[in-house]
Formats: structure tokens, sequence, C-alpha cells
């Protein structure tokens, strides 16, 4: 009997334990939902991800990491030593034969040229091989002016690489290997898809390292930094918090299906390092740089020919030139012979939609245009006192038309009016021939201290006698060069850097974009 009564003190107190708990929940639940919804009913308006019936899983990155890291290579590259000097021409001394080194006229003529060297430099980097022959996907500043490029994989395997085309607009650039096959590579996958707060992987050769991965979420979309040269820079980057440091960059960004998804080419710091955030270019957009790299050898942009409000305009500044507030991208000019104008819209327009892609911001504008090429037929949408209406217009490049943009030739590149130089004037200056420069446009000879009537006699140490074998010498050079000649009626030779990535293309922005 004794036991009986203990026994039922306890199935009491058990059960008053369990009855207490369950009011005590149904009293705190009342209380966090009253007066927005009903117990056990989250409201419509609810900013959370709840769902009891399918909690998240563990996250596992083994298989991703395994499959992306024989894929993407550590680059290696050397740029040779340059002597470079303030290249002043010193009028030709007619007593040097008298005098010798002694001549007490050489003052008058012009002194001893200033020169110095310009050390040899290494410098590595990261890309992603695409395709099993030897195609790789890198940042365009990981192998300008490179004048070796040598690539080593996960498996310590060394081949040498070649560019095939790159793109300072977006920091792209494509180079291949020679002499393998079967190469593992990287599928593409579909940036467009990435969401806020998924997770991602960054795969590269951080600070020398071997082969690194590193975890993180996407942190953003469709950032600008204002990183990327160009006279068009097109920055659209994915945000993340993956640890990335110098040597990632032409890295891979993997979603944790072992995807492509984005290629590292930025850092958020003030110190150089890692310090918080990672920026990569998506993939949708590189995907269709490297085509247009691999297939015509130059980028085929395309432009919509509106103008629009840079993103970091002060809203003081936005008041004074008149921009309005809405949704979508403001419309603040409208090229008198672009696409959009024979469209119909105009300036105080705002752009909503690419394609039935919504559009809030400027780089989300470049990133969905850019994905274009001149020719190709898209759907703008757009609102005009608060009606939203939709064209269809067929966009241009760069020169307003339709036409594909072939590659510019390394002596295009120049930008320079040239022509051999004629025998007597050879003969007289005592050289074998020669290239002279008749005038200089705007091309890199503009960026340099040459002047007109400059006679090249080589390049790279290669000698140079005619117009056609400059042009045979610079298709084969890639990033720094050095041009050396003489000036006719002066003494010595001169040698000039060239950086023939400097090319310039057109008029940069200031306050606004353009596309």
């Amino acid at each position: 009997m004794k036991l009986k009564s203990i026994f039922l003190v306890v199935a009491v107190s058990v059960a008053t334990s369990v009855l207490s708990v369950w009011g005590y929940s149904e009293w705190v639940q009342k209380q966090q939902y009253s007066g927005t919804q009903e117990p056990g009913k989250l409201p419509v308006n609810y900013a959370g991800f709840f769902d009891k019936n399918n909690p998240a899983g563990p996250v596992d990155f083994t298989a991703a990491s395994t499959s992306a890291t024989p894929a993407v290579v550590h680059i290696k590259t050397r740029t040779k030593a340059k002597q470079v000097s303030n290249n002043l021409p010193r009028q030709r001394n007619p007593f040097s034969d008298f005098f010798g080194d002694d001549d007490p006229f050489s003052d008058f003529f012009g002194g001893p040229q200033s020169q110095r060297v310009i050390p040899e430099q290494r410098a590595s980097g990261s890309g992603v091989f695409i395709s099993n022959d030897g195609y790789i996907v890198t940042n365009n500043h990981v192998v300008e002016g490179a004048d070796e490029i040598n690539v080593t994989l996960a498996n310590r395997k060394t081949y040498k690489a070649t560019v095939v085309g790159s793109d300072n607009n977006t920091d792209i650039a494509v180079i291949k290997v020679e002499g393998a096959s079967n190469l593992p590579y990287l599928v593409y996958g579909n940036s467009d898809d990435v969401r806020l707060g998924q997770w991602v992987l960054a795969v590269g050769y951080p600070l020398n390292l071997d082969v690194t991965v590193t975890a993180g979420i996407v942190s953003a979309k469709a950032r600008s930094i204002g990183i990327n040269k160009g006279d068009r820079p097109i920055e659209s980057f994915i945000q993340t918090d993956a640890a990335v440091n110098p040597g990632n960059s032409g890295g891979a960004l993997i979603n944790t299906n072992g995807e492509l998804i984005g290629i590292n080419s930025a850092i958020a710091s003030p110190t150089g390092s890692y310090a918080g955030y990672s920026y990569a270019i998506p993939v949708n957009l590189v995907k269709k740089i490297v085509n247009d790299l691999i297939k015509f050898g130059a980028v085929q942009r395309a432009y919509i020919g509106i103008s629009y409000p840079n993103e970091q305009l002060p809203d003081e500044k936005k008041r004074e030139l008149g921009i309005k507030e809405g949704d979508g991208v403001y419309v603040s000019d409208v090229a008198s012979d672009g696409s959009a104008k024979l469209a119909g819209i105009q300036k105080g327009d705002f752009i909503t939609k690419i394609n039935g892609v919504t559009i809030s911001s400027g780089p989300e504008l470049q990133e969905q245009v850019a994905r274009y090429k001149p020719g190709d037929k898209i759907s703008v949408t757009y609102v005009r006192n608060g009606k939203e209406n939709t064209a269809n217009i067929t966009l241009k490049n760069k020169s307003g038309t339709y036409a594909e943009v072939k590659a510019e030739s390394s002596l295009d590149k120049l930008g320079a009016e040239l022509a051999t130089v004629d025998a007597a004037t050879a003969k007289k200056n005592d050289i074998a021939g020669g290239v002279v420069v008749k005038k200089i446009g705007n091309g890199v000879l503009k960026n340099t201290r040459m002047q007109e009537g400059f006679i090249i006699t080589s390049v790279n140490g290669q000698e140079v006698k005619t117009v056609d074998e400059l042009k045979s010498i610079l298709a084969s050079a890639r990033g720094n060069v050095r041009v050396e000649g003489i000036y006719p009626g002066y003494e010595g030779t001169y040698g000039y850097p060239l950086n023939l990535s400097d090319a310039p293309q057109g008029q940069g922005r200031n306050d606004d974009g353009s596309n």
C-alpha cells in the first residue's frame, strides 16, 4: 500500500509538470503572436524561413572540393628586366670626330641620358580550366604585360601558356597551355541562380601556397567597387565572405555542387590581404567574354545607347542634375544615334527590365547587356510617368553599327602613321632600314616621350627594316615590349617601353555610366 501511494504521488507530479510546461508554452505563443495572427500560423510578411518539416541539413564540402581542385591551376608569370631613360633627343655633335671623349662642346649638344633599369618581375595568380584541351580563364591583371606564363596543376605538372585574348573592362583573360590533352575542367554553373546566404567555395593558390579551398556565403550581388580598368568598365561582382588573398585572383568560385559560378577577382581590404569580403565576376558574364575572345579575339560589346547616374553620386549632386528617384535605372541621357533613341526611350525614363530580368541598379544593367553582342535583339521595359512600356531594340557596337568588332592588331594599337624609311635616309644615318613614325595618334605611342620623326630599328632586340617586319614582330608580342631606334640628325639610340595592353579605345565615364 505504501509503495502504491508513492507511485501515485510521482505520477501526479509528472503530469502536473507536463501540463505546466504545455500551459507556459501556450501562453508564450499567444503573447508572441498577439494581435498579428493565430497561434501556430506565420504572418504573410514573416521575414524568416521556417519549415519544421524540412530542417536544414549538415553541409559537406568534400565532394565539391575534390572535383574542383584538379581543374584550378597556379599561374606564374615573368616580366623581363627593362632599361628606361628620359629619352630626350640629343643633337648630333659635329665636333665629336675631332675631339672624341674629351669634346669641349659636348655640353652644347646635350649631356648624358638619365637611365635606370626596371628589374625582372615575377608574380603569380590562379586560373581555371574550362575545356579539356587547355583553355584557361583567369584575370587580365594576372597575365597582363607578362613575357612568360607558366601553369602548374594540382598534380605538379607544369606547362607553358600563351595569351589568347584579354579584356580590361571585365578583367578577364583567356590563356591556353600547349601540348596537353584530357585535362580536368570545371563545368559552368548559373550565376543567376546564386542567392544571398548560399554557401560557396573559393579555390586558388593564395600567397604562393598549394591549391587552397576556403568557404563562405554570398553576402551581396551586383556589387560595383570601381576597381576595373578600361574605357567602359563592367562591374557586377558576387560578394562573398570566403577568404581570398593575393594569389587567389583568377581562381574559381564554386557552389556546393562543384559548378563554376564566378572568377575571383578582388578583395576589399585596407592592407592588401583578406579583411572580410571578396569579389567574383559572375560566370554568366565570364562565359560570354571567354567565347568572344576565343572566337573573335575581341569582346563583342553591345550598347543600348543611354547614360545613367553613377551609383556613388551624392544626393546633392543628383538634385543639382535633376535626377529623379524611382525603381530601376534612371536614364539621364540618350545617344542621338543609339538603339534606345530609335526605340523611343527618353531622358527621364526608368529602365526596370532587360528581357524580363528585373533591373534595379547600373551594375545589374551592365551585366545583363554585356551578355549580348551587336545585332542582338532584346526587350527593354521602362517606366514613364508611372506607366510601364516595353520596347524591342537591336543593340549596336561602340561605333554605332551592328557589325562585329574585329580584334585590333598590335600594329594598330601603336596608333601612328608609319612608313618604311627611304634608302637615302637609311644610308645617311648608317642604318640598314627602319620604320619612321610620321604622325602619332591616339595609341600607345601617345603615352611615351617618343616624338614624330623617330625611326624604329628594333623591337625587343629584333631588327626592324620595314613596316611589314614591324607588323610581324608585334603580332607575336604581348604586354610589354621595348622599341628602339634613332632620331635623324641626333646621336645615340633611344628606347621606349610600350604596353600593348594599354591601347586607348574610347572615352571613359565621369559622373555618368553608359551602355
